[in-house]
């Protein structure tokens, strides 16, 4: 008889489940053969390390022995951790869709033998409640279904296995143009909560790549309801409660409207989105709290989330002791026993109360009183400061320790462009150090780039997202110090995307690679998920790339990406917010060319360009006389003679040479 099979498992979120008495197995050539061998229906699990009601399905059901009998006599039970293998995720997650349930984790797909889905759900309970079946009379009704009536499962595995190949179908169109783009945004624009700022009402998401579609769109087009729009989302997330105002970094993301509330877990994607976002309006506003939200965030990523002394683990949980959201919260007992008699200013100015603001504590935050006064920031970091060295004491949620590609490829980006915006040189440096970490030890033994890393073992073939994310990294490292390295990095990055995801028949990239042979089906499209889309990024990185280097196949493949998916806003462009974004780099990107030395006058027009908000910006800073790329739009302008100036160049038209800070300053803003 099959037992539990996780304990050789490096995931943590497998890991925590290597003692239940569920025999658990991974999702491998064994399982899935047992499968087959024993005709047996398969119960699949996925959920994530700091995922609140994985936890909670986890105590109630499967560390139940009765429930875990009946789950062992009746299925083959595989566990995945969806951030291992986002591949298997996506599909199932759209399989459950099709059958008209809303997604999320855990999820509890029931497939055939062969892998194939019938039926699925997400959290079920030990006992009926909340609306739900309870899990055992789930589990018997599934089972009896599988046995007796092979018909009816039969239909629903055809049906979902129809509305499954949708998931590789292209509809492709004849690009996207900057005026299709500002009309979306208009249209976008309208969703945005005019109270707490956002998508919609709860639960409500960060959705970064929405917000700075918003932000394109107010720099195209300077029309005032885009920067209301981002300033408010930006004001009203930074000072709610999903931000830790003590430690740094933004919870994923909100149960109620109004930024109160978080689900207390803290995603490595979230934040490095957040820090990229923050960046580049604060490039505009000057704004003090954006700044000190950037600086906050990354301290918290130093001091707390590095493995290895360099790269970033996956994510903090939600819960401690058992418990969500412990770790954070305050009585007001707690902050006047800490703070003493400066307690009762900081309780007026972070909504500490005696009944609190949720379930009897308080999640600090600024809401009521969100104005920034410098005078008042000494006090309030000191008070802060000895908050948080006693929650220092408390018992810390659990850190998920995998390294992940893409997700490190992502902070990677943030914290080199921030590095680079905000004059820090050690954060460039310790991007440097998780890039170097991720690309020396995310490899297979043949040498292949994997996805994940965890305990010294990398697993699971990279996926697109780990290929365009790497790429975005090295081409921000290389803005960042010059160092052509990169550039060949950035190239080896999309050499691999090309050979293992490219789609030669309908063009775009499969976001498994095309010789994974354990998904029923391939996947690929350029709609955001928690993440941007791979092919979104990829478009960025090959326009970089092009713009760099002055070779026509990186246009013309971003060109073939983006005509690939264009005939997908006609259906829906909701989930498109980052193919836009990328259509309109591609469209418009700003290249900015800088001649000089190392020398005061260079420094100045580079400070030029970083003193404003250019989320297209591409920036070169050559030697004297070195050439640019034939078909770079400055190629010719530059000659051995002239140094300390600089081209700005839209599209194909590039501006006389300016040597004058101010003044290229004042182009800038202008674009």
């Amino acid at each position: 008889m099959s037992q539990n099979r996780l304990g050789g498992e490096t995931s943590p979120y497998l890991r925590q489940h290597k003692d239940n008495p569920v025999h658990w197995e991974p999702w491998d050539a064994t399982s899935l053969e047992r499968a087959r061998r024993e005709r047996r229906p398969i119960l699949l699990s996925v959920g994530y390390a700091a995922c609140h009601w994985c936890h909670v399905m986890a105590h109630e059901s499967f560390e139940d022995e009765r429930i875990a009998d009946l789950m062992n006599e009746l299925f083959v039970n595989i566990k995945v951790d969806r951030e291992e293998r986002p591949d298997l995720d996506q599909i199932y997650q759209h399989a459950l869709a099709l059958t008209g349930e809303s997604g999320g984790w855990p999820l509890t797909m029931f497939l055939t033998p062969d892998g194939e889905p019938f039926w699925g759900g997400t959290y079920f309970p030990p006992a009926a409640r909340y609306g739900r079946p309870g899990f055992p009379e789930v589990l018997r009704a599934v089972a009896e279904t599988f046995a007796r009536d092979p018909d009816k499962v039969a239909k629903n595995v055809s049906a979902l296995r129809e509305g499954l190949a949708q998931l590789s179908k292209t509809h492709p169109g004849s690009g996207i143009g900057l005026a299709a783009i500002d009309q979306i945004a208009r249209r976008l624009v309208r969703e945005i909560d005019p109270f707490h700022g956002g998508i919609g009402d709860a639960p409500k998401f960060p959705q970064p790549f929405v917000i700075q579609l918003l932000w394109r769109a107010w720099r195209r087009q300077r029309e005032q309801p885009f920067r209301s729009a981002v300033l408010l989302t930006l004001d009203r997330m930074c000072q709610g409660g999903i931000y830790d105002h003590l430690g740094g970094g933004f919870s994923r993301y909100s149960v109620d409207a109004a930024w109160l509330v978080p689900h207390f877990e803290k995603m490595l994607y979230d934040n490095a989105q957040l820090i990229d976002l923050l960046t580049v309006v604060w490039q505009e506003t000057r704004d003090p709290l954006y700044a000190a939200r950037v600086q906050e965030t990354i301290a918290w990523l130093l001091r707390e989330m590095r493995v290895g002394n360099a790269a970033f683990a996956a994510a903090l949980d939600a819960d401690s002791e058992g418990v969500e959201g412990k770790f954070y919260v305050w009585t007001e007992a707690e902050v006047d026993a800490a703070l003493g008699q400066d307690s009762a200013r900081f309780k007026s100015l972070y909504d500490v109360t005696p009944e609190g603001n949720w379930e009897e504590h308080t999640i600090l935050n600024r809401r009521r009183r969100p104005e920034w006064k410098a005078e008042e920031e000494p006090f309030l970091a000191g008070c802060r400061d000895l908050l948080l060295a006693v929650r220092g004491g408390r018992v810390r949620p659990g850190r998920d320790d995998k390294v992940l590609a893409d997700w490190n490829g992502m902070a990677i980006a943030a914290l080199a462009n921030a590095g680079l915006v905000f004059a820090r040189p050690e954060w460039i440096t310790a991007a440097r150090e998780a890039y170097g970490f991720v690309t020396e030890n995310l490899l297979g033994p043949d040498g292949r780039r994997t996805h994940s890393w965890c305990d010294g073992s990398a697993r699971h073939p990279a996926t697109l997202d780990d290929h365009a994310h790497l790429a975005r990294a090295a081409l921000a490292l290389h803005e960042a110090t010059g160092e052509a390295a990169y550039v060949e990095a950035a190239q080896r990055h999309v050499a691999d995307a090309d050979r293992y995801h490219w789609d030669a028949a309908e063009a775009g990239y499969f976001f498994a690679a095309v010789d994974t042979n354990d998904l029923v089906v391939p996947v690929k499209h350029a709609n955001d998920h928690a993440v941007p889309s791979g092919n979104a990024v990829m478009v960025e990185v090959l326009v970089r790339l092009h713009a760099i280097t002055g070779e026509d196949r990186y246009r013309s493949r971003a060109e073939a990406v983006v005509g690939a998916f264009s005939g997908s806003l006609a259906r829906n462009f909701f989930p498109l917010a980052s193919l836009l974004n990328a259509a309109a780099f591609l469209e418009r990107p700003l290249q900015i060319v800088i001649v000089g030395t190392d020398d005061e006058a260079t420094d100045q027009l580079r400070q030029a360009v970083l003193d404003v908000s250019l989320p297209d910006r591409v920036l070169t800073i050559i030697a004297p006389g070195t050439p640019l790329p034939v078909g770079h739009p400055a190629f010719g302008k530059v000659s051995a003679d002239r140094s300390a100036v600089a081209f700005v160049c839209a599209g194909p038209v590039c501006s006389l040479p300016l040597a004058d800070a101010a003044r290229l300053r004042e182009d800038l803003e202008g674009r």
